[in-house]
């Protein structure tokens, strides 16, 4: 089934790069035309427009890096869905609020178009290794149909449950992204402080209790302080806590640390340091430390 994807940014270009690779009938759209120009000297197609794209194939893969971005893409009057025909499966792989999957899906169900939410994780490496995690909300029917094109670019693809639970799913793993990398920050202000090696600190972390993904992911970028203008900005993990800390106070919940972690992002960003990698709060946890 030929396979359209819109947005070739940091997540979306490995993403479609795997597709193309691997064999799919691709057309692409995104809103840089070199990068449409680069896929079709490659072999893929290229769309002027969503709607163009929409129209020319089976399943539409979509993956923006905001809510609103993905809101006007998918919903907008000549969007996605607004250009889809009955028996079409659309996929939204950005990290969105609960309500614009909701709203994604009702549109969908009244046209006959097969809708799921499928967010991603796994950072620019795990797109363009093709080993990214895929967590999917919705019906089991659009799952199987989708799965072949998710087999392209993923390594751990789950069927979450129903609308919403993929949402709901990257929604928890990136509160830990969040609240993780602010603790492994703090870690390593702390070996800093002690004279103690940050990278091998984290090699022995690795083997022990207090070892995470975001210690490894984090620590060799800490140790050269890379922290400018990264793949994994500040600003993402940032819109990302504030869709769970809306998601909390609308459920009555009190996450304490994922509120915390934003607050410290929260005044990242008006420092503006909105480009820093995400492991780039260690610089605020200095300032506070002085």
């Amino acid at each position: 089934m030929a396979v359209g994807f819109v947005g070739l940014g940091y997540m979306g270009q490995g993403m479609a790069d795997n597709l193309l690779e691997k064999g799919a009938d691709l057309t692409v759209f995104t809103r840089t035309a070199s990068k449409i120009e680069a896929m079709i000297e490659r072999g893929a197609k290229g769309a002027g427009s969503v709607a163009e794209l929409t129209k020319q194939v089976g399943t539409v893969l979509v993956c923006l890096p905001d809510v609103k971005t993905s809101h006007e893409v998918l919903l907008g009057e000549d969007g996605v869905i607004a250009n889809a025909k009955p028996g079409q499966v659309i996929v939204d792989h950005g990290t969105v609020d609960m309500a614009t999957s909701r709203a994604c899906s009702k549109a969908c169900e009244e046209k006959g178009i097969h809708f799921l939410d499928a967010p991603i994780s796994g950072g620019p490496a795990g797109a363009a290794a093709g080993t990214l995690s895929i967590m999917v909300g919705g019906s089991t029917e659009a799952f199987d149909l989708a799965y072949e094109h998710f087999s392209k670019m993923g390594a751990n693809i789950k069927h979450m449950g129903p609308t919403g639970a993929g949402t709901a799913m990257k929604l928890i793993n990136q509160l830990l992204v969040g609240v993780n990398t602010i603790a492994a920050a703090e870690a390593f202000a702390l070996a800093n402080s002690a004279a103690v090696d940050i990278q091998i600190a984290a090699d022995l972390l690795g083997v022990s209790w207090g070892g995470s993904t975001m210690v490894e992911r984090n620590a060799p970028i800490t140790v050269k302080r890379d922290f400018p203008d990264s793949a994994a900005p500040l600003r993402l993990i940032y819109k990302d806590l504030g869709i769970i800390d809306n998601l909390a106070e609308a459920e009555g919940l009190s996450l304490t640390m994922a509120k915390n972690a934003f607050d410290m992002y929260d005044t990242m960003m008006k420092q503006n340091k909105t480009e820093h990698d995400i492991s780039g709060v260690l610089e605020l946890i200095e300032e506070r430390s002085n």
